[in-house]
């Protein structure tokens, strides 16, 4: 199975717009992402696109109708405001129906949708809103005073904002406007989503994504999560990530499909309830949520069904222990998907399509792409051996990613992207995860570059230098260590540690924060004065250096 036919996967698309668009190779003739995933359903009033559980646990629902409605009367407030085609519009929300609304209205506006994490500090937040140049960010009364330490905020519309909070109100802005609107169109190769991926050196690296990526979405939703019309599909990722807001927004609602919101913080016990409440049959979610399921194993009845049929992984490898406890206590099988921001996905285990099975493996090439691995020349290796995993561009028809939006690194050799994660070739076309060549660092399903991290512990008066490495964890894959050489005239006291952990708290991100801190008296480093970070992952595990 190293090859793959992929004209027999496309025989199957059903007659819409998107088909005859992409089969016809008019992508440059004009198309609206909001039209594609929202628009062409609302002919069916009664058809959802939105359930949604609230911090109460109570379920409210929003129809295609209503959601492309409400979509047009944003799109027409952006318009007033003199935002269109290729502007960034930013949204800092939690997972409600607003979130919805200011996603697909800035698609149809034609503008590009920027995502931020709602557990962003105000540094993070900063950073991203000055470097896209965002035109407005939407966002919550909770979330609003991180902006009061953005320099250079662009336009504030906020949803229910509290009194004292100087901004429009969302609710009152839409109120005004017209419920039509006509779709701003745009070519295939034009963004329609801005975000932002983690990064080693530097800050985080600018992924525009083209509209064409609608299809990938499309083959990754239908192949690999096996979206069936009868599903009720539920991807726990947040909105605020590439895998939540490519496969729990975008993926089914081009399909047709609901999705699903839960506004209440991750626990087994909220996950369940959501999976009852809605008669969920199709799960997505990162490792690190089935490794706490199982963790809290004594939440689940031993003689409940949960009814679901398939569930899904992304983020980090699936180990065997979890694979089967999700096989015996959630009673379906669960297939081990491999993406990034920068490509989507790109390599799966597939619930529709048949292929060798084998347990921690990442899978196969996606339906229109070839994935390879290559050694240090840019050769792709032969059975047994381990390289980097790619993606041969002149075989990959799907593709989607042309560069960094402001060039920050050159990903490619020759006719290969290059995705810095070491893979093992099982000879087949499959490959199994061995790591990164680089240093990023997986905690919990978030992928987090230790730059950002020890910049900000540098803004700390106490700090001369700082390396951050992830340290091995049985629930989250790995949790952030930082190593800390402090100044002469302060004491490496507890109390240091935790002012130095709320510092990353607030300028970067809850995930970000390193939950270990060691003070020690010089960092190694290479000849050139680089830091060796692979020596302080080797004592984070515990391990001799060398």
């Amino acid at each position: 199975m190293s090859r793959m036919d992929y004209s027999s996967f496309y025989a199957g698309f059903s007659p819409d717009s998107l088909q005859e668009t992409v089969l016809q190779g008019s992508w440059h003739s004009g198309l609206n992402v909001c039209a594609e995933v929202c628009d062409r359903w609302a002919a069916q009033p009664d058809k959802v696109a939105l359930y949604h559980r609230d911090l109460e646990g109570q379920a409210s629902q929003m129809t295609f109708l209503q959601l492309s409605q409400q979509a047009s009367r944003f799109a027409n407030y952006l318009k007033s405001m003199g935002v269109g085609k290729g502007d960034r519009v930013a949204g800092l929300l939690p997972r409600t129906p607003e979130l919805l609304v200011v996603i697909l209205g800035t698609l149809k506006a034609g503008a590009v949708y920027q995502p931020l994490f709602t557990a962003f500090g105000s540094g993070a937040i900063e950073y991203r809103l000055q470097q896209a140049a965002t035109r407005l960010i939407v966002t919550d009364a909770t979330n609003f005073p991180k902006l009061q330490e953005v320099k250079a905020c662009p336009a504030v519309l906020c949803v229910q904002p509290l009194e004292g909070q100087a901004a429009a109100d969302f609710d009152k802005v839409l109120a005004v406007e017209s419920s039509d609107f006509e779709a701003v169109m745009i070519s295939g190769d034009d963004p329609f989503l801005q975000m932002f991926t983690s990064g080693t050196v530097g800050k985080s690296k600018g992924v525009a994504v083209p509209a064409r990526a609608l299809l990938s979405f499309y083959i990754y939703m239908k192949y690999a999560i096996d979206l069936q019309p009868e599903d009720t599909y539920w991807n726990v990722a947040d909105p605020g990530w590439a895998y939540g807001l490519y496969y729990a927004v975008i993926g089914p609602l081009l399909l047709g499909h609901a999705t699903h919101f839960n506004q209440q913080g991750f626990t087994p016990e909220t996950t369940y309830q959501m999976i009852h409440q809605f008669a969920i049959t199709n799960l997505a979610a990162a490792p690190t949520a089935y490794r706490l399921l199982m963790a809290h194993d004594g939440v689940l009845p031993e003689d409940e069904s949960l009814g679901l049929r398939v569930a899904s992984s992304a983020g980090e490898p699936l180990n065997p222990e979890v694979i089967n406890w999700v096989a015996r206590r959630l009673g379906c099988p669960v297939m081990d998907h491999y993406g990034q921001t920068e490509t989507g996905m790109t390599c799966c285990n597939f619930h529709t399509l048949k292929h060798p099975e084998r347990i921690g493996s990442m899978g196969y090439s996606m339906p229109g792409h070839r994935v390879v691995a290559l050694d240090d020349a840019f050769n792709e290796v032969a059975e047994g051996e381990t390289g980097q995993l790619a993606v041969d561009l002149q075989q990959s028809p799907l593709f989607f990613f042309d560069g960094y939006t402001w060039a920050e690194k050159h990903p490619f050799a020759g006719q290969y992207y290059l995705t810095g994660d070491m893979v093992f070739c099982h000879g087949d076309g499959g490959y199994s995860f061995t790591g990164r060549d680089d240093d990023i660092i997986t905690t919990a399903g978030y992928r987090v570059g230790p730059a950002d991290i020890e910049s900000t512990l540098l803004e700390h008066p106490s700090v001369a230098e700082s390396g951050v490495v992830g340290k091995p964890d049985d629930e989250r894959g790995s949790i952030i260590k930082a190593f800390v050489v402090i100044k002469s005239g302060f004491d490496p006291l507890d109390s240091l540690k935790d002012e130095l952990q709320a510092l990353v708290r607030k300028r970067l991100s809850a995930h970000a924060f390193p939950r270990e801190i060691e003070f020690v008296d010089e960092l190694p480093k290479t000849p050139s004065g680089k830091i060796q970070r692979f020596v302080l992952r080797q004592l984070a595990s515990g391990l001799s250096p060398g």
